[in-house]
């Protein structure tokens, strides 16, 4: 199989599942990756990312190839919008100095 097979052969849960395999060294059913299986599938996910990868996170490979490095400005906008879609809604505010505080019979 040659690359562009194998590249209009993988979809995207095909990807997910060899990204998380190579970052875990484990396919889905446990079974572990051989060294020689584990190169072989992060040379198809950076293909894929770069066929595939139009926003690019730090230190993957966006599309047309090019290793994509983000500034800390670019990842701590990043962060924060990420943190503020996820913890946020209309009726709440957190600041950066708000903890949660709990009695011990709360717990």
């Amino acid at each position: 199989m040659d690359i562009s097979q194998l590249l209009t052969a993988m979809t995207p849960e095909v990807y997910q599942r060899i990204l998380t395999a190579v970052e875990t060294g484990k396919w889905l059913d446990g079974s572990v990756l051989t060294p020689q299986l584990r190169d072989s599938a992060m040379q198809a996910v950076m293909l894929y990312q770069s066929r595939h990868n139009i926003n690019a996170d730090h230190m993957t490979v966006a599309a047309g190839g090019e290793i994509k490095f983000k500034s800390k400005a670019e990842l701590k906008r990043d962060f924060a919008v990420n943190f503020s879609a996820t913890t946020c809604n209309a009726d709440t505010a957190i600041s950066d100095n708000d903890i949660a505080r709990f009695e011990h019979d709360q717990l």
